[in-house]
């Protein structure tokens, strides 16, 4: 497992979850704290385009390719006939940083907050069934929930609580907040 910390956004689909972690990963990094993001994807997905150079690399059969440039690079892994691999071997490829917010892997063990939308609720609630889920985030009334509840647009909140789970520092001196 990497050193890194790591605190999870969970919850069905359309519940919210991209929005959330985009807002709290500006939310920590306004706080002056270096995140990291890993997004788990049920679909085949990809970052390249047909014609490019480092997509026919692949396409060629590389198991790897490296695209660099002077603003960013992007490290491609083709798994071909391997199995997805597990979330800890990913953390472990990540560079150290103050916090990993991971978005999806809903049955993996970090913890995490469940993000629950009035319009996506024809799925039961993920909280009941996973004690790795410590707070939910919705953008309607929960009633009878045992587990601390935020508003869907309270990110400083949840950011706090988030902070205090994983021992982050107080915010850096001369940070924006």
């Amino acid at each position: 497992m990497t050193s890194n910390k790591v605190f999870g956004i969970t919850g069905w689909k359309n519940s919210g979850k991209t929005q959330l972690v985009t807002e709290l990963v500006a939310e920590f990094t306004r706080r002056g704290f270096k995140v990291s993001t890993v997004k788990h994807a049920h679909h085949n997905f990809d970052i390249d385009r047909p014609g490019a150079d480092s997509y026919r690399h692949r396409e060629a059969g590389a198991s790897e390719v490296a695209l660099v440039s002077g603003r960013r690079w992007a490290l491609m892994h083709e798994l071909r006939e391997e199995d997805e691999p597990p979330l800890d071997a990913i953390l472990a490829r990540l560079a150290p940083c103050d916090l990993v917010i991971i978005e999806g892997y809903k049955r993996e063990g970090h913890p995490k907050i469940e993000a629950r939308r009035l319009e996506a609720r024809k799925q039961e609630p993920l909280a009941p069934g996973d004690p790795h889920i410590l707070a939910i985030a919705a953008d309607h009334a929960i009633s009878g929930e045992t587990l601390p509840v935020f508003d869907l647009n309270d990110i400083p909140g949840m950011a706090d609580f988030i902070a205090g789970t994983v021992g982050l520092p107080a915010p850096v001196e001369g940070a924006a907040t």
